[in-house]
């Protein structure tokens, strides 16, 4: 890998795209450590630690610390994020941008144009939320103005993050908002390792020590190793071509296949099963109810929709919660794979084109029969995000380690993720090149 790498760098395309992408990424790191003008940091880092919603410490992982710094940086790229799903979701809604998602290139970039906008509407409204929400405490001097101020400085931050995203994607190695995602929870590595060190090494005696490190990082390679099959695996559908006549020449004939990915839906189902679980949560915080000793039904329920509560063997009540995550873990993720493939639209494209699956007739059949396989495959990839995804939380209840640590759950999918697919861009540089790859070595 390394004698490859020093060979990328000897071609002066990927060098300058690498040393571009390094740039722009000592730009995040720098603007995130960039207090905000007018805001009362300290209010925001008390009332941080008082949160015990995953949520939350999800939030502040993807946004590299930014938040809880309230620095320029501290909405990050989740609007940006955001704003991609929904329009997405908008896509099987309104016609007109399903019509675009299919015209190309150009609806490519109308769409993205309207991703962009939607960014900054979504950034206005979180920025001006926070500022009023918080109210005196949040704002050193609260006036109508600095709220504006503050909420402009935010938004700002967040376009200038989407335009960073998108000059990686264009200029650097590519994946951009990806990259910059990878690199907000790395920064966070090193209070993770202290995490671990404290709970499992420090103050033992040194065998129980070093076997709590070997047995900490052979759980780390699993995990990595199983997130890598999970995110590559794939079930390639063999298609054939009928021969047909052209003109005078008869074309047609060549054999193909259909890539379905296990984990078709990516992270996405823990994203939205988590946000859904911890939004009664993030309400109870906001208008202060303190449910850390309920005596009322609502405060039970919030408690067992609370991350933090479930597996904890002095109240196993509240894995219930952990019972209702797994099940909107898997209603997302036939949900979400439902909207971005279409049995029908593939297997009517390919009867227009002349192709068939061997042993399956064209029309429904392959509609039928592609629906079976790619619902088989959603179980496989929600049972194998389940498995990743409640690792963290286990470790929390039974030992009190931190759900957000991001050597494993969500965290560890989008590293692994992202790693393995800038590795492909950059692979597939070089094989133009006629280098030997990132993944071959």
């Amino acid at each position: 890998m390394f004698k490859t790498l020093r060979n990328a760098l000897k071609v002066a395309d990927i060098r300058r795209k690498l040393m571009f992408t390094f740039f722009m990424i000592v730009i995040v790191r720098i603007g995130s450590q960039i207090p905000t003008p007018g805001v009362n940091a300290a209010f925001v880092a008390e009332w941080w630690s008082n949160q015990t919603s995953s949520a939350f410490n999800f939030f502040n992982t993807i946004t590299g610390s930014s938040f809880t710094e309230m620095s320029i940086f501290a909405l990050s790229i989740t609007p940006y994020i955001t704003a991609s799903i929904i329009v997405q979701l908008l896509t099987i809604a309104i016609p007109r941008l399903e019509e675009l998602q299919k015209e190309g290139e150009e609806g490519r970039k109308v769409i993205n144009k309207i991703t962009r906008y939607l960014n900054i509407g979504l950034s206005v409204i979180q920025s001006v939320s926070m500022a009023i929400g918080f109210g005196s405490s949040f704002l050193i001097h609260y006036t109508w103005y600095n709220v504006i101020f503050v909420a402009a400085i935010m938004t700002t931050g967040s376009a200038v993050l989407m335009w960073i995203g998108e000059q990686i994607t264009e200029k650097g190695i590519g994946n951009g908002i990806s990259i910059i995602l990878l690199v907000n929870i790395i920064s966070d590595m090193p209070t993770d390792f202290m995490t671990l060190y404290t709970t499992f090494v420090s103050g033992k005696a040194i065998a129980l020590g070093i076997v709590s490190v070997v047995v900490i990082l052979a759980l780390l390679l699993a995990l990595v190793v199983f997130v890598i099959y999970l995110q590559d695996g794939e079930r390639r559908i063999p298609v054939q071509y009928a021969k047909k006549m052209q003109g005078r020449k008869l074309v047609g004939g060549q054999s193909s296949h259909i890539p379905l990915k296990v984990n078709t839906a990516g992270v996405i189902p823990v994203i939205f099963a988590s946000s859904l679980l911890s939004f009664p949560g993030i309400i109870a915080s906001f208008v202060g109810l303190n449910y850390s000793a309920p005596s009322t039904i609502p405060g039970y329920i919030i408690k067992a929709l609370t991350q933090s509560y479930w597996c904890d063997p002095d109240a196993p009540i509240y894995s219930i919660g952990l019972v209702i995550y797994l099940v909107l873990l898997v209603f997302f993720a036939y949900f979400y794979t439902s909207i971005t493939f279409n049995p029908i639209e593939v297997a009517n494209n390919m009867k227009k084109q002349g192709g068939f699956i061997p042993g399956i007739r064209p029309g429904k059949p392959t509609s039928e029969y592609l629906e079976h396989v790619l619902n088989y495959l959603i179980f496989i990839g929600a049972a194998g995000l389940a498995i990743v995804a409640v690792i963290p939380i286990v470790l929390t209840g039974l030992f009190g380690v931190g759900s957000s640590l991001c050597f494993f759950g969500t965290s560890l999918i989008i590293i692994v993720g992202v790693i393995l697919e800038t590795l492909k861009q950059v692979e597939s540089m070089m094989l133009v090149r006629y280098y030997k790859g990132f993944l071959s070595d």
